[in-house]
């Protein structure tokens, strides 16, 4: 609706502070950007969390639609946010290959991998991330519906988590997949056969 961004910002941060406040939570907060945007548009939004780390904006992050709109366009922004004491989160292999997981955790130092359901494509980078324990924000109800995956039983959550890869669960986008964090954990654990213990380790990751 074309409002100035510093004010929707201003919006969001005021709202999840007041909501931290009233129900005694952490919050921390990480602003996105699309690929398919422009770098002006990326630039601005990443000066605009710089500006405001002192209210909580700790990371920025790379999203949106990874196998039209390479990573590489963004890497004097990663350089930019990071000198700025900010971390960078990228939304890589969920529809490409392990190569653009690579690419984000080497060339671009990604603190957190955005989905990263292909990182099996390549034996090396299983023991990289392992090794590193490199977070992965595991969208079960998201890779479904986007068609990353055909069925909820043949997402590689499991077989992640027994590589011993740093797994964690999430929404992605709660409103336009209609679910909570608390449907995602019910999915993993009914569907999926995800043990209580495992979830206690996810949640804790």
């Amino acid at each position: 609706r074309s409002y100035p961004l510093d004010e929707i910002i201003d919006w969001v941060l005021t709202s999840a502070q007041q909501a931290a406040k009233d129900y005694h939570i952490i919050a921390r907060y990480i602003i996105s950007f699309n690929r398919h945007e422009s770098f002006d548009l990326a630039a601005r939004v990443t000066e605009l969390a710089v500006q405001n780390r002192d209210r909580g904006i700790v990371a920025i992050n790379l999203a949106g639609n990874e196998a039209d709109f390479p990573a590489a366009p963004f890497q004097q922004i990663f350089n930019y946010a990071r000198q700025n004491g900010l971390e960078l989160t990228i939304h890589a292999g969920e529809w490409n290959n392990a190569a653009n997981i690579s690419e984000a955790i080497l060339e671009y130092h990604a603190a957190r991998i955005g989905h990263g359901i292909h990182v099996f494509d390549d034996p090396e980078l299983v023991s990289l991330a392992r090794e590193r324990q490199t977070p992965f924000e595991v969208c079960l109800t998201s890779n479904l519906q986007t068609g990353a995956i055909k069925d909820i039983k043949q997402h590689p959550i499991l077989k992640m988590l027994a590589a011993g890869l740093n797994v964690t669960l999430n929404t992605d986008d709660p409103s336009i997949s209609g679910i909570t964090l608390s449907d995602e954990f019910k999915l993993a654990y009914n569907l999926l056969g995800i043990s209580l213990n495992n979830l206690v380790n996810i949640t804790l990751a």
